[in-house]
C-alpha cells in the first residue's frame, strides 16, 4: 500500500498541486487539551472515541472541489476507508 500512497505523492508532485502532507502517528500518541476555568487541563488519548481516525493528510492547491475529489481518489485508503474533503480557512481573503 505505501507505494501506492508514494505514487499518489509522486502525481500530486507532477501535477503541481502538492503543498504539503504527513502521516500521523497512531492515536495511542496522542495527547488532548482543554482550557477549563482557566485551567489548561491534558489527557492521554484523542478527544473524542471512535472508529474512525485521522490517519495523515495532504494540503493540495487545486482549482475547485471537483479536482479536489480527483486527487482524493488517488488516495489508497479509499478503497476500504473514508477521505474528507475541506477547503482551508482564508484568513486573508483578497480584494
Amino acid at each position: 500500500m505505501m507505494g501506492q500512497y508514494f505514487a499518489a505523492n509522486e502525481r500530486m508532485k507532477a501535477d503541481g498541486v502538492l503543498l504539503s502532507g504527513e502521516g500521523l502517528q497512531g492515536i495511542e500518541t496522542a495527547t488532548s487539551l482543554r482550557i477549563k476555568s482557566g485551567k489548561v487541563e491534558t489527557m492521554d488519548g484523542p478527544f473524542a472515541e471512535t472508529r474512525e481516525h485521522l490517519g495523515g493528510y495532504y494540503v493540495i492547491d487545486a482549482p475547485d472541489l471537483d479536482a479536489a475529489l480527483t486527487y482524493a481518489a488517488l488516495i489508497p485508503s479509499a478503497a476500504f476507508g473514508t477521505i474528507e474533503v475541506r477547503p482551508l480557512m482564508d484568513y486573508n481573503p483578497q480584494g
